[in-house]
């Protein structure tokens, strides 16, 4: 799977550095999926218990599939410092050691909300969009270019601030998930800062053509139609909720 940008003739040169920076911020600032209706509820506190039960039992389908994707990506790369720093990526999710890492955090936040570990890990009640959604995103990187594949990862410029607003969000709304759940959204704070700026140092560096720099625009904006079908899933999944 590919979403190179359109095969249309183009004119002009390349967008200067700050135009193509600009263009590629403003795709979270207007497609993220912050937006979506079901996050604004998440925020709002107008979510029932089950609802936020089944956005985290099929965002951890998300979750675990993260390291999976930068895999794809590092193995794309063929210099050595920036295996080493994409690695980075991986431990981050996985942990240097068992117990340790994102995935771990999601899991203790599953926990903290009254699902257990077996539960989570089964991946039986993900929904089939969101299957398909995570298989498009793990597929775009394995089969897209190096370019392409970082481009995507830059919707990372826009999680500081959703985190924040989740956590403040959770505290005030969701007092009955315990808080020490909520330490995957704070480690993302400062991760997907750090993460976002050295992958846009890369796109813009890599992105010399404006044939390039519309394929780094199309990826990222692929990249926000997959968090927001994944979201669209889970707001028209089952409304019960098994025991």
């Amino acid at each position: 799977m590919s979403t190179a940008a359109p095969t249309a003739t183009r004119t002009g040169g390349p967008w200067s550095p700050d135009e193509f920076t600009g263009r590629l911020r403003a795709v979270p600032a207007e497609r993220y999926h912050d937006r979506h209706p079901f996050n604004v509820r998440m925020h709002e506190g107008t979510l029932e218990p089950g609802e936020l039960r089944r956005w985290i039992i099929n965002r951890f389908h998300y979750q675990r599939h993260i390291p999976v994707k930068d895999a794809l990506i590092l193995a794309k790369f063929d210099d050595s410092s920036l295996r080493r720093s994409w690695l980075r990526r991986i431990q981050d999710h996985d942990g240097l050691v068992e117990g340790e890492g994102g995935i771990e955090r999601w899991l203790r936040l599953g926990e903290a909300a009254g699902i257990d570990r077996a539960r989570l890990r089964s991946g039986t009640e993900v929904l089939p969009g969101v299957r398909l959604a995570v298989d498009g995103y793990v597929n775009f990187c394995r089969l897209g270019s190096p370019l392409e594949a970082v481009a995507a990862s830059l919707t990372e410029l826009a999680a500081p601030g959703i985190m924040r607003t989740r956590i403040e969000a959770f505290e005030l709304h969701y007092r009955w998930i315990a808080a020490d759940g909520l330490s995957y959204f704070r480690d993302r704070i400062g991760q997907g800062g750090r993460d976002s700026e050295e992958a846009l140092a890369l796109v813009i560096a890599w992105a010399t053509t404006r044939r390039e720099q519309e394929a780094a625009v199309a990826a990222l904006r692929f990249k926000c139609d997959v968090l927001w079908s994944l979201l669209d899933a889970i707001d028209h999944g089952p409304a019960g909720e098994r025991p």
